[in-house]
């Protein structure tokens, strides 16, 4: 049975078209996705991101546990700050990626992607042996609201938001009048908050935000126009862009993994031999230089040679072409500036491998 957010009437009586996504019937789109992501670019978009999953890590050995489950070193994560991380099986590979907050000296909460939560709650219970935690799901609770665009902390601000807070931080505020976690972070590439809520408190909260937000031409905004922000951002989506297959350093994540990290963890071993002697692929950027468009699991070829896939593909509002993000053989001559062939409908079609993100990100707050 497809599972619906507590939102889902909101959506319906807006005259969003839905969709099945990771066994949840959510918003594709509720007008048009161009006008939809255009309008979180220039001015502000609400999105339901409920489908997420919160797990709440707790007990005196929270942080050994989750140092023993991801690169990331969790002993180094401040109070109310947050970090981008990858689960990782024994092969280095990517169960899925996530985002832990600090709740408190003993207190973490851990989001996960819709489609992985049974995955990684199993693995996290399995790892956990030895470990004096307590893992709590509870992603059946909460609701979770996206607000993204140049003016979200002004619109914030209107509605009550009383502490400045930089990127990836989180913090338990009053907004319209209701108790909930606010953090600043978000998969756009745009400033913008993801507010946790509790259920009941949802469907008034959501339609507070759209009605405050009318003077900052807010938009509610669905999956299509989340997927063509984060690509323009190259922000991966799992199952597209990583799998358990893929490590976070072929992934292009090596940025997110401490060189100094002395605890162990699953796949340590291997994602430090691909530090430092290299992988056999990684990923890139490809933007199409006809108007074709490069879709998953589409081959990429180079001098006549299959070379690799396309992961994510879709047209760029933003630039006016059509871009994508592919694994490819981790060959020097394929850099940036090379021209590459993508196979579509059986015949190739060229694409330039270009900088990622495809464009500026504008989600980098700090302190004043």
């Amino acid at each position: 049975m497809t599972k619906e957010t507590f939102l889902h009437d909101k959506h319906i009586a807006l005259g969003a078209k839905m969709v099945d996504f990771a066994g949840w019937e959510m918003p594709v789109q509720y007008s048009s996705i161009i006008e939809e992501h255009k309008n979180v670019r220039e001015n502000v978009g609400l999105f339901d991101v409920s489908h997420m999953g919160e797990v709440f890590v707790r007990g005196k050995d929270s942080v050994d546990f989750l140092n023993s489950i991801v690169p990331q070193d969790i002993s180094k994560l401040s109070y109310e700050k947050a970090v981008y991380c990858q689960l990782t099986n024994k092969q280095g590979g990517l169960i899925d990626d996530l985002i832990i907050y600090k709740l408190g000296i003993l207190e973490y909460l851990v989001i996960c992607n819709a489609s992985r939560i049974d995955e990684d709650l199993n693995w996290m219970v399995r790892n956990s042996k030895g470990f004096d935690v307590k893992i709590d799901n509870q992603s059946h609770n909460y609701s979770l609201l996206a607000v993204q665009g140049p003016k979200a902390d002004v619109l914030m601000r209107k509605l009550g938001l009383s502490d400045y807070q930089e990127s990836f931080t989180i913090k338990p505020e009053t907004i319209a009048g209701i108790k909930l976690l606010v953090s600043r972070t978000g998969y756009t590439g745009e400033d913008g908050y993801e507010i946790l809520v509790e259920n009941k408190n949802s469907e008034y909260l959501w339609d507070k935000i759209l009605d405050e937000g009318k003077e900052f031409d807010i938009k509610p905004i669905g999956l299509g126009a989340r997927d063509t922000l984060r690509l323009e951002a190259a922000l991966h989506l799992y199952g597209n862009d990583l799998d358990e297959n893929t490590t976070p350093v072929e992934a292009g994540l090596s940025w997110s993994i401490p060189k100094d990290k002395k605890d162990d963890y699953n796949g340590k071993s291997v994602i430090e031999d691909q530090l430092h002697n290299g992988t056999t692929k990684k990923l890139v950027g490809l933007r199409m230089l006809d108007k074709s468009i490069a879709r998953h699991e589409y081959e990429v070829y180079y001098n006549g040679d299959k070379v690799g896939v396309i992961t994510s593909g879709a047209p760029s509002p933003t630039l006016g072409a059509n871009i994508a993000l592919a694994y490819v053989k981790n060959n020097k001559e394929i850099c940036t500036g090379t021209i590459v062939q993508v196979m579509i409908r059986e015949k190739l079609h060229d694409a330039e491998v270009v900088k990622r993100p495809f464009i500026q990100k504008r989600n980098k707050v700090k302190l004043l």
